[in-house]
């Protein structure tokens, strides 16, 4: 798809054809899976394409990189192992030893260990703030602040935090704003066009949609960035084999129909769990008495598929949900075609506990499925006992 036709067209268009042009020998309309390491060249320095070789880049994985930059409207992307070499490269390509990072109080549990456990001994420190509070942000920053990172919706407490205004908060602080988009996904947010510097996906989500491939995403809107990003995604080595990046992007191209059904199962679940008795509370930001909701109706299509509630009867009782869920799998990750049920403090935000990201040791998480809802209704119903 041309420059000028990727502009105009609509999410769901560049979703299947952004990246990609059928392939000029046999007329392939998919991708070829590229499973070489090296590339022919004619005489020394002769590339064709620009390939040497597949860590500094692969076919494949240049097509998923170009189809989701078009999907969160950069100007490149960049195709990662996970989600966390995502982050590493970020930061690590574009901060200095000395620098300072302002966090979500409530980050993921693996993004706080990888800056408080490893970019901290590199000399990278930080301080989690309520990004939801713009004046606790700007408390939060030093005169050696050069990035704000942003999860919304947040894990697992989905938190909502003003992209364009902290894009704000943190340019006139001479920082860049790096924006986790990994929840809302680009078909319901595109941090970019809201201020933001850089986008980072743990593609292993929604992204891939089918809980089969591991991988991460960057896309950035401003070239020199690009540069420093793709010098040390080479650099570093941490990219998407071949495969992965084909089965990414074969999810990509269904991401829309996906999180349509996704959010519409979601609304349902929220609604059953909040007229519930034995619920204490409901995060969603789709509810208007969540403290976001006005924010995220600003700045997403709609509300998407994670749900986090509070059961009453404290952690005990959160554990025997998660056990007595059948249509819901136990399991950690998110984002897939299935409905995964877990108990957050014991799981995925361990790595959290005893700190100031620890969550409530009632919290349970649901990721929504798009299996038919009224199982999923009647699972949740007996889970709750």
């Amino acid at each position: 798809m041309s420059q000028e036709h990727r502009s105009k067209a609509g999410f769901e268009t560049r979703a299947i054809h952004a990246g990609y042009e059928p392939d000029a020998m046999t007329g392939a309309v998919i991708p070829p899976i590229y499973a070489t390491s090296t590339y022919k060249q004619d005489g020394v320095g002769g590339l064709r394409g620009g390939y040497e070789y597949s860590r500094s880049g692969n076919p494949t994985r240049t097509a998923l990189e170009g189809n989701i930059a078009a999907l969160e409207e950069g100007e490149r992307g960049f195709a990662f192992a996970s989600g966390l070499a995502a982050e590493d490269t970020v930061v690590r390509g574009l901060l200095d030893p000395g620098d300072h990072v302002v966090l979500p109080n409530d980050a993921y549990g693996g993004t706080h260990r990888l800056f408080d456990k490893v970019e901290q001994r590199w000399g990278l420190a930080n301080t989690p703030a309520a990004l939801s509070d713009l004046d606790a942000v700007r408390a939060a920053i030093r005169p050696e602040t050069r990035m704000v990172w942003v999860e919304t919706p947040t894990n697992p407490l989905l938190g909502i935090a003003d992209i364009e205004a902290l894009a704000s908060v943190a340019h006139e602080a001479g920082a860049l704003l790096v924006v986790d988009n990994t929840f809302a996904t680009p078909y319901l947010q595109r941090p970019l066009t809201l201020g933001a510097d850089v986008v980072i996906h743990s593609t292993t989500k929604y992204a891939g949609g089918h809980s089969d491939v591991v991988g991460g995403a960057v896309v950035v809107r401003d070239l020199d960035l690009a540069d420093k990003v793709g010098y040390h995604q080479n650099a570093m080595g941490a990219v998407a084999g071949p495969f992965d990046a084909w089965l990414t992007l074969r999810g990509l191209k269904t991401l829309a129909v996906r999180m349509d059904r996704h959010c519409d199962n979601a609304e349902r679940i929220v609604a059953f769990l909040d007229a519930d008795d034995r619920v204490e509370h409901v995060y969603y930001p789709g509810l208007a008495g969540h403290p976001g909701h006005e924010v995220a109706a600003k700045q997403m299509a709609r509300f998407g598929g994670m749900v986090s509630f509070r059961v009453r009867g404290g952690e005990e009782h959160a554990l025997e949900v998660c056990d007595r869920a059948e249509v819901f799998t136990l399991a950690e990750s998110l984002g897939g075609i299935e409905s995964l049920i877990e108990h957050p403090g014991r799981m995925t935000h361990a790595s959290v506990a005893g700190t100031e990201l620890e969550v409530p040791a009632d919290l349970v998480r649901l990721s929504v499925g798009i299996e038919t809802v009224e199982d999923l209704i009647t699972d949740l119903d007996r889970a709750l006992g």
